[in-house]
């Protein structure tokens, strides 16, 4: 919005030249990163208050930790102050005719719409449950693979209209079309190896990624400031492979596809890095409000998404390897203790607890030690990240 009411001054008289800076996307990074921790520092102690005055409090499960109990009660679903401070960012200050902004924001918004239902069911309505899983999957679904079906052609085109024509391309070619070899799914540290997908399998992959994701932050979000810091910095890094891409120079220097428009999406990580930035104030032990599900699918979402245009779905689950741990951990567990119930009539548990970080609370850990523990380990996986940049 801010770039085109410049573009529109720089018109009228030469002496609005000053505002050529807007044209810079490193400059609208850092004021949407700016913009959206001021939002969400402003609006947070009101968003706080009016959850506790709707009696929106998290209920903590019966076979929970003993230390969890006294955060009965404290307001969740507090993701919305999230999602609002990055979407009135990015509007703000990202291209509005970009056409990945707009895929980004949307997947981000529908996985927030399907999380608030959860929650508002669950915190409201006292449904312990919240929205069935066959239900909540299948809305997740939904959204996934509408966004996979429009990206597997938008990442091979520069344009709606040509996205459009390739779509109907192959829908008369019977669903059987080359795609370009950046529409291959992308190998670290090795140098324009790319293997080929095709639509089926870009669909399915970019449909794992970001459901996938989206649930691996949901799984994680269990202590206080645990989930949101490794979303800042894994969004901060994706920022980094987004501006990249999005430059035919620095994209053939660093051996990376060259996808136009994608490095506007540094606007979306910088909104989202403030955003992130501003809840964790709030968030912090101890926490003041809680993300809710609303919070974390959406973010969950948006890093998925992200991560499959700039063609970094195996980078993203190396910087992203705690939310993998963790709903690997709780995988696991379910499956042995089926397998174990059915085989030995008792079933049996792996880790003292799931998702991961209760094992190790369980095991003596502190609450503080365990959050700032995997937030190093995140840090420390985003540094391998980015080392793909170079080493390949």
């Amino acid at each position: 919005m801010l770039l085109s009411l410049a573009q529109w001054l720089q018109t009228l008289s030469p002496e609005w030249g000053h505002f050529r800076v807007f044209q810079y996307i490193t400059f609208r990074a850092v004021m949407a990163a700016l913009t959206a921790l001021v939002i969400g520092l402003a609006a947070g102690p009101f968003v706080i208050a009016h959850l506790r005055a709707l009696k929106i409090g998290q209920p903590i499960r019966g076979y929970g930790l003993e230390t969890h109990f006294q955060k009965s009660g404290t307001p969740t679903m507090g993701g919305v102050l999230i999602l609002l401070a990055i979407t009135v960012s990015t509007l703000l200050w990202a291209d509005l005719s970009n056409r990945f902004v707009w895929i980004v924001l949307l997947v981000t918004l529908g996985f927030g719409a399907i999380g608030w239902v959860d929650d508002w069911r669950k915190v409201v309505r006292k449904d312990p449950e919240g929205m069935r899983s066959r239900e909540k999957y299948l809305w997740q679904s939904v959204v996934g693979l509408m966004a996979a079906l429009y990206l597997v052609f938008s990442i091979s085109e520069n344009s709606n209209w040509r996205v459009l024509e390739l779509f109907f391309n192959w829908v008369r070619s019977g669903f059987d079309v080359n795609l370009p070899p950046k529409a291959g799914l992308l190998l670290p540290f090795f140098k324009e190896i790319s293997y080929p997908l095709g639509v089926l399998g870009f669909v399915i992959l970019t449909y794992l990624v970001i459901v996938g994701s989206s649930n691996a932050v949901n799984l994680t979000d269990g202590l206080d400031g645990l989930a949101i810091m490794p979303v800042v910095l894994v969004g901060a890094s994706l920022s980094v492979f987004a501006y990249v891409t999005g430059s035919a120079v620095y994209s053939k220097y660093l051996f990376f596809p060259y996808i136009p428009g994608s490095g506007e999406l540094m606007i979306f990580c910088s909104a989202l890095g403030g955003a992130g930035l501003a809840f964790l104030w709030f968030n912090t032990h101890p926490a003041q409000v809680f993300m809710g599900d609303v919070g974390a699918l959406a973010l969950g979402a948006a890093l998925g998404t992200i991560a499959v245009i700039v063609r970094q779905e195996i980078v993203l689950a190396i910087m992203g390897g705690i939310f993998v741990v963790e709903a690997l951990s709780v995988m696991v567990q379910v499956s042995f203790f089926k397998f174990t119930k059915k085989r030995f009539g008792e079933g049996r548990r792996l880790l003292r607890m799931a998702p991961l970080h209760h094992h190790f609370e369980k095991g003596g850990w502190k609450e503080t030690q365990v959050v700032v523990r995997f937030w190093i380990i995140t840090m420390l996986l985003c540094l391998v990240g980015l080392s793909t940049l170079k080493l390949r």
